[in-house]
């Protein structure tokens, strides 16, 4: 399968690798090509990969290599023009998220992928970590997520705001738990740094009741990548950057156990010990419930490996890929309907001095 990358900044650059891992495990595929309009990046990746670079995609199509896929890694503003010209020439595609910057533009690229019956694969990166691959077959009912997505300040991705670089990652996760229409948006953001939305807290309710509370910030002092959801007599914990899920049920027994790699994990600082001690001690004057902690067994890995593993599978038995395109459709119009509930939050209360020139 003879595959190219479109775009090799930050978020290339890790596609560019492992497509090269992946062919040289024998694993048949081939990175053969590249599209990079800058010339010293592009210069460094054929240097590196020892394949063409071109500075445009009909450079890249012009030159009849063959392919059958590609990965396009450009900035969201581009994701429709790049990505409508490949699905025009017959590739499939892995788009990074979002899968564009516009619903008409989502619904666009959809219409052209069915017409000529390409695999179309929104980048949605979490949905290959381990730890949500191995929750999510464990789901009984979510009524309740908190989620938290925090990064150090860079000047990457700036292009867009904290919704459509960080918090649709969760967005797309948490639609995808939740399975219920969208009823509510609440929302607001600030920008701190840059001229859009830097930092955002959001209130999202679905008709089945279930409700869902999404932080996200690209100017914290530390980085947290973590979704805590409630089920009936069950909290679950998923922590993406450390691939750890943990598990408490309530049984009734009137005993805790806690076993001894719980007790470790809370010494090491990384399990809430205020939310454990709660739990523990919940039911006022009488005997705490019974609590049962588990460590689902969680097998490692790179999530970006998983997930183009996935997409050369689709394109390679035309099955529908794990993350639809119709699915990246669904967190883009939920990253924009909070945009829109941000913005008029920001004009009911005064905060316009708060936005730079160009937000």
């Amino acid at each position: 399968m003879r595959v190219a990358v479109a775009g090799t900044g930050a978020f290339g650059k890790n596609h560019l690798r492992v497509y090269r891992e992946l062919e040289t495990a024998g694993l048949g595929v081939a990175l053969v090509a590249a599209v990079e309009p800058n010339s010293d990046r592009a210069a460094d990746t054929a240097a590196k990969y020892g394949i063409p670079v071109y500075a445009s995609i009909e450079k890249l199509l012009a030159a009849d290599l063959h392919l059958n896929a590609a990965t396009v890694t450009v900035p969201t503003v581009h994701h429709h023009e790049v990505a409508s010209v490949l699905l025009d020439a017959g590739l499939d595609l892995l788009v990074e998220k979002p899968l564009a910057a516009k619903i008409d533009e989502a619904d666009d690229l959809i219409a052209r992928a069915d017409k000529g019956k390409r695999i179309l694969q929104p980048g949605h990166l979490e949905r290959f970590n381990p730890a949500v691959l191995t929750a999510q077959p464990r789901l009984i009912r979510p009524m309740f997520f908190e989620s938290h997505r925090l990064s150090i300040f860079t000047p990457r991705a700036l292009d867009v705001d904290v919704v459509l670089d960080l918090m649709i990652h969760d967005l797309d996760i948490v639609l995808t738990f939740a399975n219920s229409p969208v009823r509510e948006v609440r929302a607001v953001g600030l920008p701190i740094l840059s001229p859009k939305v830097d930092i955002a807290n959001v209130r999202v309710e679905f008709e089945s009741g279930c409700v869902a509370n999404f932080t996200a910030s690209r100017v914290s002092t530390e980085r947290v990548r973590k979704l805590r959801y409630f089920e009936p007599r069950q909290y679950v914990s998923i922590d993406y950057a450390r691939q750890d899920l943990l598990v408490i049920r309530v049984d009734g027994s009137g005993a805790t156990n806690i076993p001894p790699e719980i007790t470790a994990l809370i010494a090491s600082g990384k399990a809430d010990p205020g939310l454990l001690a709660k739990l523990a001690s919940a039911g006022a004057g009488g005997p705490a419930p019974g609590l049962s902690f588990i460590k689902p067994l969680v097998k490692a890995g790179e999530p970006l490996k998983l997930e183009i593993e996935s997409f050369l599978e689709s394109v390679r038995t035309r099955h529908e890929p794990r993350v639809t395109a119709r699915q990246g459709r669904n967190a883009l119009a939920l990253a924009l309907e909070i945009q829109s509930s941000m913005a008029a939050h920001a004009h009911r209360a005064g905060l316009d001095n708060f936005f730079l020139p160009g937000a």
